[in-house]
């Protein structure tokens, strides 16, 4: 029995257009300006002779660590993009108090350049609604915990903007586009290691770091799996989400930031992204490849109430009954304001390597998340500036000392970016999978009065305790210093998210489902920390009592 509880604890933790296009690549193989590695005194890092590090990958993850390294005349950077151009492509990014804190403490220039573009929504009102009857069920308090800490509110930010300035801020010739990195390979002396590209070029660094997201073709390489499809690590979450985009008046602009709409089997998100636009996210539990399958089942025609043909109107078909929020930026939406996408996810297990000599993965190659609570660029950057702490501290290039520095990044990393990415996939699981309209009595009857509704209602006084414990943990270790501390903090999570389980264990048919999918994110931060030895110990003489 006791082994039965630690489980379910255990899994609740759980482009630019305008710029410039960078100087290719020259084909054939070259030098990027590594130094030999045969003596001591050729190994010594300075500025004649500095630390090469390669980022394959000019995402949020891949241009904050070019950033933050940027500062270190002993250190040279090159970034190998695989686009050929930037373009101004992609929606809003989130970036909570933690991601905000970290880029303010990387760089104060570029975090005001970043201020400047954000639209700050933690200081407003955030929450869950019934999604039925439009009220409030739980509020998120995002507003007392950066302030405790003095810390910036959680704003959205347009990825495009955010891309612009940490490009514009890294020298000319730092950023090489068309340069697809394939794998690499180690020097069988131990030195500098070669990198493969698409295009049958190899360069030599002294480090590379796979920030190439979710397919990364580094992982790929040193995990010996394949870059996508069954056993490449990702795993499908078992939900597609539909996002919107729009110039919308809300009626509650300025007042409220972020809304999650509950209800059976399905959640609705809309939230406020600056002047005047808005985003949707609908989440719905369906099998993999339902963008085509259910291509069928979108009108073709606008309908009758003048609500746009496709997406928007298949979908308030799909939400019928709920919110008039809901309906009304839907019927808003045109359908090419719409795109789908079916949603994966990474967890980072110890059985997984995160670094393999000189070379590390960051970001969505090693610790893909759930989009709920908004912490897959947040943590992202936390990669960056752990990364470039442990290798602008380097004095020698040698294959120990290199390696030793990725390890220490793992290490201080490991624990958070687990619990995150497990309590990522939990609250995507619970929404969907265990909350339902909640019970209520309505001019003398009862709505709702089964399990699910019933478990909904009692939980409400609950969720704002976890919150808090959630709110705290993200922000409390953004430093991710190596302590119990951190794991402190997930362990508060992995309470209260067990006893969320535990009441939604008899309402979800697959809770069996709901279990399994944050064990492998846990089992690192147990292992890294020591915690299986106490385990270890405890657990015969708790079994012993029960």
């Amino acid at each position: 029995m006791a082994r039965s509880i630690l489980a379910i604890v255990l899994y609740a933790t759980g482009a630019l257009a305008f710029s410039p296009i960078r100087a290719p690549l020259s084909r054939g193989k070259v030098s990027l300006g590594v130094a030999s590695l045969d003596s001591v005194a050729e190994n010594r890092i300075s500025e004649e002779n500095p630390l090469h590090i390669v980022i394959a990958g000019a995402g949020v993850g891949g241009l904050s660590l070019a950033n933050a390294v940027a500062k270190y005349p002993h250190i040279k950077t090159t970034v190998l993009e695989k686009t050929s151009k930037f373009k101004r492509f992609g929606g809003p990014i989130q970036l909570a108090s933690n991601a905000m804190q970290t880029l303010k403490e990387m760089d104060g220039d570029m975090f005001k350049l970043i201020d400047d573009k954000a639209t700050y929504t933690g200081n407003l009102k955030n929450g869950i609604k019934d999604g039925i009857r439009d009220e409030w069920y739980a509020m998120f308090d995002l507003k007392s915990p950066a302030e405790d800490r003095n810390m910036p509110y959680t704003c959205v930010v347009e990825r495009p903007d955010l891309q612009e300035i940490l490009l514009n801020r890294l020298a000319e010739g730092v950023v090489q586009n068309a340069a697809g990195v394939q794998g690499y390979t180690h020097s069988s002396e131990g030195g500098a290691i070669t990198i493969n590209l698409e295009d049958g070029t190899e360069i030599t660094a002294d480090v590379l770091i796979g920030a190439d997201g979710i397919w990364s073709s580094v992982r790929s390489t040193m995990h010996s799996n394949p870059t996508k499809g069954d056993g490449s690590g990702a795993t499908y979450s078992g939900y597609t989400v539909y996002a919107g985009e729009l110039n919308y008046a809300s009626p509650d602009n300025g007042e409220v930031g972020y809304k999650v709409y509950i209800g059976p089997s399905q959640y609705f998100v809309i939230t406020d992204i600056g002047k005047g636009r808005y985003q949707w996210y609908a989440f719905l539990a369906k099998p993999v490849g339902t963008a085509e399958s259910d291509a069928a089942l979108k009108p073709t025609e606008p309908t009758e109430d003048g609500c746009a043909a496709g997406n928007p109107a298949y979908l308030r078909g799909v939400f019928d009954g709920w919110s008039g929020d809901i309906h009304a930026i839907l019927r808003a939406t045109r359908d090419d304001e719409v795109e789908q996408r079916d949603l994966y996810d990474r967890p980072p297990a110890l059985s997984k390597p995160w670094n393999d000599g000189r070379v590390a993965l960051l970001g969505d190659a090693i610790h893909a998340m759930m989009p709920n609570l908004g912490q897959g660029g947040c943590q992202a950057i936390e990669d960056a500036a752990v990364l470039s702490e442990v290798l602008s501290g380097l004095s020698s290039k040698s294959h120990g000392s290199v390696s030793a520095a990725l390890s220490e990044y793992k290490d201080r990393r490991l624990v958070r970016s687990a619990s995150v990415q497990g309590l990522s996939r939990f609250a995507s699981d619970i929404i969907i999978r265990g909350f339902d309209t909640p019970a209520k009595v309505v001019d003398g009857k009862l709505e709702n009065f089964n399990y699910a509704g019933i478990v909904t209602r009692l939980l409400q006084p609950i969720l704002p305790i976890f919150f808090a414990v959630q709110f705290n943990f993200l922000y409390d270790g953004y430093r991710n210093e190596l302590g119990f501390k951190d794991v402190g903090n997930a362990l508060g999570i992995a309470f209260f998210g067990s006893v969320l389980l535990l009441f939604f264990a008899a309402v979800a048919a697959d809770a069996g489902l709901l279990l399994a999918f944050g064990l492998e994110s846990a089992s690192g931060l147990f292992e890294s920390t020591g915690l299986i030895d106490i385990i270890n110990g405890v657990l015969p003489s708790v079994d012993g009592m029960l």
